[in-house]
C-alpha cells in the first residue's frame, strides 16, 4: 500500500513516552482485546471464555470516567510509524467527509486518535498496550499503541501496511457507527441483555465496523489507486487471523460460538470484502437477518 499521497491528519494526540501505569478498567470496543485474552488464557491455563466475559462486562459499562492523563502533543508525528498513522487517519477524514453526507445524509465529525505506549487514560477507563486498539465513544477518541502492529505480525501471522490501515479504519468504523446512532443503541440493549445475546450483538457491531473499513478502502483506492491484490490478500489473512474461532482454537483447542464477540474468521473476511467491493454503507447491514 502506498501512503505518500495521503494527507496526514492533525487530529493526532501523541502521548508516547509519557509512560506510567494507570489503574482502572478499560472500556470501548477494541479489535485486539480478544487476541490478548486468548493468548493470556493459553499461557496461564485459564479458559479464555472467562477472561473474555469479564472484559465484555467492562466494555458494556457506560459511565464516563475522567481522563487524568495530561494531553500529548497535537498534530501529525514526524516519525515513520506515527506519520503512517496520521496519513491513514487523514484519509479516513477525507473519505468519510464525502461518503457520510452522500450516503448517510449527515456531516462527518472526525475523531481524535491518541497514540500511546504502555498505558494511558481514556474516558472509558485505562488504555493499555495489552488491550489493543479501541474506540471510546465517551470521548470520541481512538486509542492505539502501534506495538499492536508488531504483535499482530509476530504472534498471529498478520500485518502489513494495508492490514495496519484496516485496523485503524475498523476503529474509525466504530466512530461512524456512533455518529449514525447505531453504537449507542446497541450498547444500551447489550447492557440489558443476557450474555449470549450481548455477545451476538457485539459480533454484529464488530462485523459492521469491518465492513465500514472496507467501504473506506474502496473509496481510498478509487481516489489514489494505492492498493493491489497483495494488499487485499494480506488484509484478508489478518481478518481471518483475528477471527474468534481461530483465536479460540489456537489458545485452547476448543471453539465456542456462543462466546464469540468479534465474529468468526469467515465472517470477518466476508464483511471486509463486502464493504471493499461495494463501497456502500447500506451493504453493511450486519444487523439484518438471523445470522450476520
Amino acid at each position: 500500500m502506498r501512503e505518500d499521497d495521503l494527507r496526514p491528519s492533525d487530529n493526532v494526540e501523541d502521548r508516547r513516552g509519557s509512560g506510567g501505569f494507570i489503574p482502572g478498567g478499560r472500556g470501548g470496543l477494541g479489535i485486539g482485546t480478544i487476541i490478548v485474552l486468548g493468548l493470556l488464557g493459553w499461557a496461564l491455563g485459564i479458559d479464555p471464555r472467562v477472561l473474555i466475559s469479564g472484559a465484555e462486562m467492562v466494555t458494556q459499562g457506560g459511565a464516563p470516567q475522567t481522563a487524568n492523563t495530561q494531553p500529548g502533543q497535537r498534530g501529525a508525528p514526524s516519525d515513520a510509524q506515527g506519520n503512517f498513522v496520521a496519513r491513514v487517519l487523514g484519509e479516513t477524514e477525507d473519505v468519510w467527509s464525502q461518503i457520510l453526507p452522500a450516503q448517510g445524509n449527515m456531516r462527518y465529525e472526525p475523531p481524535t486518535l491518541v497514540l500511546f505506549s504502555g498505558a494511558t487514560q481514556s474516558a472509558c477507563g485505562a488504555a493499555q498496550t495489552a488491550s489493543g486498539p479501541f474506540y471510546c465513544p465517551n470521548d470520541r477518541r481512538i486509542y492505539l499503541d502501534t506495538q499492536f502492529f508488531q504483535e499482530m505480525r509476530s504472534r498471529l501471522g498478520g500485518g502489513g501496511d494495508f492490514p495496519n490501515a484496516y485496523v485503524i479504519a475498523h476503529e474509525v468504523g466504530h466512530h461512524v457507527q456512533n455518529l449514525l446512532g447505531i453504537l449507542p443503541k446497541v450498547m444500551q440493549v447489550r447492557r440489558q441483555s443476557d450474555e449470549q445475546t450481548s455477545n451476538a450483538l457485539s459480533v454484529r457491531t464488530e462485523l459492521q465496523a469491518d465492513c465500514l473499513a472496507g467501504v473506506w478502502a474502496n473509496a481510498m483506492n478509487r481516489r489514489h489507486a494505492n492498493i493491489d491484490e497483495n494488499d487485499v490478500r494480506q488484509a484478508v489473512n489478518t481478518a481471518a487471523a483475528i477471527g474468534d474461532d481461530r483465536l479460540q482454537k489456537q489458545s485452547r483447542g476448543v471453539v465456542v460460538p456462543d462466546s464469540f464477540t468479534h465474529g468468526s474468521a469467515d465472517q470477518r473476511v466476508r464483511w471486509l470484502l463486502t464493504g471493499l467491493k461495494s463501497g456502500q454503507i447500506a451493504d453493511c447491514n450486519t444487523f439484518g437477518g438471523t445470522r450476520p
